[in-house]
């Protein structure tokens, strides 16, 4: 094994690096690139999810989705009744706001599934299609008296739009308002593929 002097060494590894770089300058740029921009192509082609476009402010537009959206129509709180064997239970209403967020075009809610604790379909809510005005709600109302869907029930909402808009916000808020206490509390709905 031969040692070289550190002036040599040291020559030597820049006459290496040298090479390296003049290679380099006159081969291709080796850096990965970047995937284009998005236009008017599936997010994910054939799940059912969603028709998705890119804005160009980059924001993600759709043209349908299916979303779920979880309600409590009691909550279970407190400790183990030792007579009954179950928690406190507390009965709650849940108001649904279905709100456009697009500015410029409508949307049309198709459906508005209510699922009980067990995934057994209770009622369509709709009996037809309901439009959806620019920055317009459209509301749904589960009383407090109505217990058939227990503790972990669900929505199943769908919406179409003639063109890619802006996702609507869909919300559940939650209440059981006495003199004593106010009870209030949100659920958001997200989207799902639907099978």
């Amino acid at each position: 094994m031969t040692v070289l002097p550190r002036r040599d060494l040291v020559a030597a590894l820049l006459l290496t690096i040298t090479a390296s770089c003049v290679q380099a300058q006159g081969s291709p740029a080796t850096t990965p690139s970047l995937p284009p921009v998005p236009t008017p192509t599936a997010l994910y082609p054939g799940s059912g999810t969603a028709s998705s476009y890119s804005s160009p402010s980059g924001v993600a537009l759709y043209s349908w989705q299916s979303l779920y959206l979880p309600i409590h129509s009691h909550l279970y709180h407190g400790e183990i009744n030792a007579r009954t064997g179950k928690p406190a239970e507390t009965l709650v209403s849940a108001h649904v706001s279905i709100r456009n967020t697009d500015p410029r075009a409508s949307l049309q809610v198709t459906s508005a599934r209510y699922y009980n604790t067990e995934g057994k379909l209770l009622r369509e809510f709709l009996s037809r299609p309901q439009s959806v005005a620019p920055l317009g709600t459209y509301e749904l109302f589960v009383p407090r008296t109505d217990t058939s869907g227990g503790s972990g029930a669900n929505f199943i909402i769908e919406w179409v739009a003639e063109r890619p808009i802006n996702a609507p916000l869909v919300e559940a808020l939650h209440a059981d308002i006495r003199e004593a206490r106010t009870l209030l509390f949100i659920t958001t709905a997200q989207p799902i593929h639907l099978r």
